[in-house]
């Protein structure tokens, strides 16, 4: 028997069970497990952020500690990993858990690390006899770039699987930051009118107020980029955003009724509020407050509030016009729109919508589908759980919680951060409408009605952010990969050696030994490898790093 002859034995021997007695293989048996392996190829062995990044079992690469350029080299690298994780929206832990990780892996393992609203801190201790390392970065730029976030998320799981050296990986994170965007601009603002128009359509528009949501929000991205480049601040881009946001709606509103058109122009001012306030940190906000941040979850939050008040300062200002010049006001329509009538059409646009947002923030592609489905679910379970006589703030919390869920899940499958899901999913769920209702009621002197619609939209938004938070948290402790799930932690494998396998050569081709008693025994003819004893392998061990 040759030598490859002898490996294609032993590797058919170890990867395939033995045969029955009678020659056929268990595959009743086997159907179980296979069904198990493939649903840890999806989830369980295709770990992402919503696993938590856990301390690796041992510096996988040590340096010297008391060499200052290596370890200001890894103390740069790993605060700039943070840096572009905090940027795009991701909370204050997951972003201390992600700096801690990258400083652990080079051997930087007793770090402390302080992530605020606009910067990260580090500092690590080197022994009794060298003196603390430090390193701070500011946070300068804040943008929704879901790219750039999913391949720093990569980068993390190449320095722990392939042991990067710390100029290597340095490389790649200025390769990402570097990089533009996967799409032209064109086509973010194509995301962000595509995310309007399902946004209107979700809420039961018709063609008109559709296509009119469409052209409204492609003309305020427009605008607030060319804003920007002057340098305006977001919050007065925000102002000018309600502004244009309502314009159309009081336009078509004032002409309906002579043209005969039975259409609903709030719903035009309701997505562009939604649109407006899908890119704000609403969900890193509350998460930051519930997970034991809660000064960064006050500054994310004033933030929020401020740039609501100026989406409403917009609004109420070409109301205000409106009225002044004879114009029509929009009425307050109480109906809410969101019911199980029309129900393929609802969970179509709630999928478009989550899909629009997540292009329109440059998400990869496979991250689209993931998207898509996230805001899909999301959309049924809301309209169902409202259905059975919940409210709306316990709907939009159950319905948040199962995409947080399903994100994690999904993301592990589209090796994308979940964050990506999360935010996406629970896009179709904001409360746009409830909003311009609570404004249109105070400028008309109803406050008690303002107000309720007004902490209406309050609790909606933090039960969306509640909720994502709870379900990522059912993700990382109900799915963790497999090796976590048992152990509990990630533990330093060691491999145990088996015994040698020793294959029986062709009778042919063996040796003869004496018989003591009687004639020698007959030949087998035909027998090959797989006549061989059952072999039985050992599980690899696994003992605690210590």
């Amino acid at each position: 028997m040759g030598p490859d002859e002898y490996s294609r034995g032993v590797d058919h021997l170890v990867r395939h069970e033995p045969r029955t007695a009678w020659g056929g293989h268990r595959r009743l048996r086997r159907a179980p497990k296979l069904l198990e392996q493939a649903v840890g190829v999806l989830v369980a062995d295709r770990p992402a952020t919503a696993d938590a990044i856990l301390a690796p079992p041992a510096p996988l690469q040590p340096i010297d500690l008391t060499d200052e350029a290596a370890v200001a080299e890894v103390l740069d690298l790993a605060v700039r990993v943070g840096e572009v994780v905090l940027a795009s929206g991701t909370g204050v832990i997951d972003t201390a858990t992600q700096v801690r990780f990258v400083a652990a892996t080079y051997g930087l393992a007793r770090c402390d690390v302080d992530v605020t609203y606009d910067s990260i801190r580090v500092w690590v201790h080197r022994g009794p006899r060298l003196p603390p390392a430090g390193t701070m970065r500011v946070v300068r730029f804040r943008s929704h770039d879901f790219t750039r976030l999913a391949a720093a998320d990569r980068l993390t799981r190449r320095i722990r699987d392939h042991v990067l050296s710390p100029a290597d990986a340095r490389a790649e994170l200025d390769a990402i930051v570097a990089a533009p965007h996967p799409y032209p601009r064109w086509v973010a603002t194509l995301g962000w009118s595509l995310m309007a128009a399902a946004i209107a359509a979700l809420l039961g528009a018709d063609l008109l107020v559709t296509a009119i949501s469409f052209i409204t929000t492609g003309a305020i991205d427009r605008t607030n980029r060319t804003l920007n480049q002057y340098g305006l601040p977001f919050f007065f881009q925000h102002v000018v955003g309600g502004f244009i946001a309502a314009t159309p709606a009081v336009v078509l509103a004032t002409f309906a009724e002579p043209l005969g058109l039975g259409v609903d122009a709030t719903l035009i001012v309701a997505a562009g509020i939604t649109v407006l306030l899908s890119g704000l940190a609403l969900v890193g906000s509350v998460q930051d407050a519930i997970t034991g941040a809660p000064i960064t979850a006050a500054a994310r939050m004033l933030e929020l509030v401020m740039m609501t008040g100026g989406i409403i300062a917009g609004i109420a200002l070409a109301l205000r016009l409106g009225v002044t010049v004879g114009a029509t006001v929009p009425a307050i329509d109480l109906v809410s729109g969101r019911d199980i009538t029309d129900l393929p059409v609802k969970i179509i646009a709630g999928a478009a919508a989550s899909a629009a947002f997540a292009l329109a923030c440059y998400a990869e592609r496979r991250a689209l589908t993931a998207a898509a489905l996230g805001g899909a679910a999301g959309t049924i379970c809301f309209l169902f759980v409202q259905y059975l006589g919940f409210g709306p703030i316990i709907s939009s919390g159950v319905a948040a919680t199962l995409v947080g869920l399903a994100g994690g899940l999904m993301a592990r499958r589209a090796m994308t951060p979940p964050l990506v899901v999360a935010v996406a999913g629970i896009t179709p769920l904001l409360p746009g409408l409830k909003v311009y209702r609570g404004l249109s009621a105070l400028l008309n002197d109803e406050l008690a009605l303002g107000f309720d619609h007004l902490f209406a939209a309050f609790g909606v938004g933090c039960a969306l952010a509640a909720g994502v938070t709870l379900g990522e948290w059912f993700d990382r402790t109900l799915r963790r990969p497999r090796i976590l799930s048992r152990f509990g932690s990630l533990r330093k494998p060691v491999v145990v050696l088996r015994k040698p396998v020793i294959l029986r050569k062709p009778v042919a081709l063996r040796k003869r030994r004496p018989h003591a008693t009687g004639p020698k025994p007959p030949a087998a003819p035909g027998q090959s490898v797989s006549d061989v004893r059952d072999l039985r392998t050992r599980s690899v061990g696994m003992q605690r790093n210590r």
